[in-house]
């Protein structure tokens, strides 16, 4: 929740109530509480990040729009580049309005991506795609690398030797030996070390075919709140003539544990007549797939980062007043990637919502105690995830 409030702040966004929380939060460390009272501090909490997720989004959409759908490439184009990772989206407008004239291309990579569904980013014509997939694979996709990377938030593994030359960092993110790009008293980044790099390394000679885990060369991402609920009427009239069954929002952390092809698997497996909501670095397991449309609408729709959960809640809460009947009653099942901790405040936001029967997988979270695990499948339903072909016959009937 402090990286989202920090990256809202930097875009001129506070509040109050959200800043007050982390001291409240501190102090609470150390309290004798009984499992309810605990509960009831968590449920707090997951208000408050909710509110603190909103004021990231205000932040955003102000700042560059509105996401609107966007297809994105996976085929980095010859000549000089840089690859940026990340969350930032404001280093990302500073690298963009540096390199504007150089002869330089610039690739998002990881969560990143949906930096390209924003107009006040997309309308640089040298934004030109993303390179690789998830953040759990830069140790291989990085080798050979003829360009600089640049990581803004968290997701950095440690350097191979083959392109340890060529990573720099900035803000939170820092690894000895390398060039760590600081903001001056003004929040400016002077990112003149990276484009030097990327004009000495020169890019690939020709066009180089990168793909998605599946194949695909080709993302689409920007469905978020705004681009949903735009077409609303389209989806709600589909819903109602039995065209869309069901609603499925699958995404999360991705990472290297076996078992992680589930997502692939049950993303395939998924009926004809029904939509993949995603956000977060786990829709890299299936984001390359093509399984078609309803109504025009693609079958799978990317919403955004990590925080941008907010929107998929918006989404949901609408279709609930749109059909006259709460969250827990609409045909949309939650299935979630789980590797990171910080995606806990997303997890208590949702169950401070009261959005039940979550699955959750490929392994329960390590904080997932006896104790833990019976409170929240007792109170929440919670579920860990079986095979694609057992959940989804239990979810569709």
């Amino acid at each position: 929740m402090a990286a989202y409030a920090h990256h809202a702040y930097v875009l001129g966004k506070e509040d109050r109530e959200v800043n007050d929380w982390f001291f409240k939060g501190m102090r609470a460390i150390g309290e004798e509480r009984t499992v309810e009272k605990w509960l009831d501090l968590l449920m707090e909490f997951g208000l408050i990040n909710l509110k603190c997720m909103a004021l990231l989004d205000e932040a955003n959409t102000s700042a560059y729009r509105h996401l609107v759908p966007t297809k994105v490439s996976t085929i980095v184009e010859k000549g000089p580049f840089i690859v940026i990772s990340g969350h930032d989206l404001r280093d990302l407008k500073m690298l963009l309005e540096q390199t504007e004239g150089k002869g330089i291309n610039i690739y998002t990579h990881g969560e990143m991506l949906p930096a390209h569904g924003y107009p006040e980013l997309k309308k640089y014509p040298h934004l030109k795609g993303n390179f690789g997939t998830a953040w759990q694979n830069q140790q291989k996709e990085f080798i050979d690398i003829p360009a600089p990377v640049l990581f803004t938030t968290n997701c950095l593994m440690p350097p191979k030797p083959n392109y340890s030359d060529r990573i720099f960092t900035t803000d939170v993110v820092g690894y000895p030996g390398f060039v760590h790009i600081k903001a001056d008293h003004n929040g400016y980044k002077d990112f003149t070390p990276v484009i030097e790099k990327a004009l000495e390394l020169g890019g690939y000679p020709e066009d180089h075919v990168m793909t998605g885990i599946n194949g695909g060369t080709e993302l689409m991402t920007g469905f978020a709140r705004n681009a949903v609920l735009g077409v609303a009427d389209k989806v709600i009239e589909a819903v109602k003539a039995g065209a869309i069954k069901h609603f499925f929002l699958v995404g999360g952390c991705d990472g290297a544990r076996t078992g992680r092809n589930y997502y692939t698997d049950f993303v395939r497996q998924t009926p004809a007549d029904t939509v993949i909501l995603t956000l977060a670095c786990g829709k890299y397991r299936f984001n390359d797939l093509d399984i078609g449309e309803i109504g025009g609408l693609p079958r799978i729709m990317d919403m955004g980062q990590c925080n941008d959960a907010y929107s998929a809640i918006q989404v949901a809460l609408a279709l609930s007043k749109a059909f006259n009947c709460d969250v827990n009653d609409l045909p949309l099942t939650l299935v979630l990637s789980w590797y990171e901790q910080k995606a806990v405040c997303i997890l208590l936001t949702l169950l401070a919502l009261g959005i039940k029967n979550i699955y959750i997988g490929p392994s329960t979270p390590a904080f997932f105690s006896s104790n833990v695990l019976d409170v929240l499948v007792e109170k929440f339903g919670i579920k860990p995830i079986s095979t694609p072909e057992q959940d989804l016959k239990a979810i569709l009937g």
